[in-house]
């Protein structure tokens, strides 16, 4: 396929997938816009959903001593999820999944949030050695989304959590503003605990002991939201009200002296790295188009700016060598072992033993209830 870049965002052909129609907007556009105008509501009828929220958690959760989780990376979406939280008069249980890669914003960020709001905080951390071991497994298989480890135990943990303390509900800051747009051919699902294992018994050393994996039955239960089944319910309250990511950083800024940590998903420095030099070195995927282009279809973000951003490099020259040194570092790897790694052949999720046929699987299911 010849390059081409929509028209409306700034996806490009770097998506195998995409597609353009006569007036040279792309699918990923389109899809979103059709699902903000479905999905996002910043008015009364949002508030309805919310207030139905509340009342649903509230019942499920008045013999427990948490009604609901929430999962805090001292990112702005679930930052600010935290801080409205707080208005609904839930009693919740914040946990924070430490992989090691905290920058000192984030780290500061989820203390001075619990803190402020007098949350319950529960800090998992991950076993370094197991962490390091599979990272450096993920990096040997070729595959392109070597955030798996990081986000696989995020999801595991608050399984965990769930269970131990019979939460049946998640306040997710998943939301359609910042986060409409992600090409499914740029990653496999995370959850994905049969690939992950396959991965690390390929490429890993040091055994898995306590490095939280998920299940198949909790693999399942999360992507189908089967009714009747016990599972947990996922909530995303930030499609429910008018979310602006850029007034939400000033809110938390001078209510809890939140300090921002730079672009989407920077407060991990390996996701820093990740997304910001080897996704679009090896892969040629720079992950600013979509989170740009999210912002575009949301308002938040004009065409033109988006282009000027994408425009500019990601890295300065010296900062980039600095974040190379800090992961090899980190990661007991030579420049020289480094290099090779970024040189191996490219590898895709297929590639490898994986339950992508029945996450698809489940999720049509969840979206034939839904319907």
């Amino acid at each position: 396929m010849p390059y081409q870049i929509c028209t409306r965002c700034i996806m490009d052909t770097s998506d195998p997938d995409i597609r353009f129609d006569r007036n040279g907007y792309c699918n990923h556009c389109s899809t979103a816009l059709q699902r903000m105008a479905a999905e996002y509501r910043p008015n009364a009828e949002g508030q309805r959903h919310i207030d139905a929220m509340i009342e649903r958690i509230h019942h499920d959760g008045k013999n427990g001593k948490y009604d609901c989780i929430l999962g805090l990376s001292g990112g702005v979406d679930s930052s600010y999820l935290a801080w409205k939280s707080r208005e609904w008069g839930l009693r919740i249980l914040l946990f924070h999944v430490d992989g090691g890669w905290n920058t000192k914003e984030s780290t500061h960020n989820v203390q001075a949030l619990a803190q402020k709001l007098g949350y319950d905080l529960h800090i998992h951390t991950i076993d370094w050695e197991e962490m390091r071991d599979l990272q450096v497994a993920y990096f040997k298989s070729g595959l392109a989304n070597l955030d798996v480890p990081q986000d696989h135990a995020f999801f595991a943990v608050l399984f965990k959590k769930c269970e131990e303390y019979g939460i049946h509900h998640w306040l997710s800051g998943m939301n359609l503003v910042s986060e409409c747009i992600l090409p499914i051919s740029w990653e496999h699902p995370a959850l994905d605990g049969k690939q992950l294992r396959a991965v690390h018994r390929l490429f890993g050393h040091t055994p898995l002991k306590t490095f939280p994996v998920i299940s198949f039955w909790d693999c399942a239960k999360f992507y189908g939201n089967i009714p009747y089944f016990s599972t947990i319910h996922v909530h995303t309250p930030l499609n429910n009200l008018p979310y602006d990511v850029f007034a939400a950083r000033k809110t938390l800024a001078e209510e809890v002296g939140w300090h921002n940590y730079g672009r989407k998903h920077e407060e991990s420095r390996f996701t820093k790295l990740f997304q910001n030099y080897i996704l679009p070195h090896r892969f040629g995927y720079d992950k600013r188009r979509p989170h740009y282009s999210s912002l575009i279809v949301s308002g938040l973000m004009t065409r033109d700016a988006a282009m000027a951003a994408i425009s500019e490099p990601a890295y300065s020259p010296e900062e980039l060598e600095a974040d190379i040194a800090y992961m090899c570092n980190r990661l007991a790897l030579s420049r020289d072992a480094w290099d090779t790694l970024m040189a191996m052949p490219k590898k895709y999720w297929q590639d490898y033993p994986n339950w992508g046929f029945y996450i698809n699987l489940a999720r049509k299911v969840k979206h034939m209830f839904r319907h």
